[in-house]
C-alpha cells in the first residue's frame, strides 16, 4: 500500500492496551515486534508509533499486566521482551468484554434495526 493511501485511525482510549495485551498472548515480544504484529494483522490499518507503544507499554508495566526482560533478538541486538502476566490475562478478559459492548452499542447506533 502506498504512502497516500494509508489511512490514519485513531484509536479509541485504552484501545491500545487492549491489542498489546491480546498480541502478547502469543508469547513474549519486544515493542517493535508488537508494533509488526498488530500493523500485520490490521492489514497494515493500524500503525502504532513509538510515541505512544513505549509509554503503554510502561504503564502496563507498572500496573502488574506485563513484565519485561532484556533478551537478545534473532538479529543479535539487545531489546527489551514482553509478557503477559495472570493480571494481564483477567485484564484482557475484562477489556475485551468492555470493548465488545461498546462495539455492540455503536452497531446498534449505525444500523438500526
Amino acid at each position: 500500500m502506498t504512502e497516500s493511501r494509508l489511512l490514519k485511525v485513531d484509536l479509541l482510549p485504552g484501545t491500545l492496551d487492549l491489542l498489546i495485551l491480546k498480541t502478547l498472548l502469543l508469547g513474549p515480544r519486544h515493542g517493535y515486534g508488537i508494533a509488526q504484529h498488530i500493523q500485520r494483522l490490521s492489514a497494515e490499518t493500524l500503525r502504532v508509533e513509538e510515541g505512544s507503544l513505549y509509554p503503554a507499554l510502561q504503564r502496563l508495566r507498572v500496573r502488574g499486566f506485563v513484565t519485561a526482560a532484556w533478551k537478545l533478538t534473532p538479529t543479535r541486538r539487545r531489546a527489551r521482551y514482553y509478557r503477559i502476566t495472570r493480571a494481564g490475562r483477567r485484564q484482557l478478559e475484562q477489556e475485551l468484554s468492555a470493548f465488545e459492548q461498546v462495539i455492540a452499542a455503536l452497531r446498534s447506533v449505525l444500523h438500526p434495526a
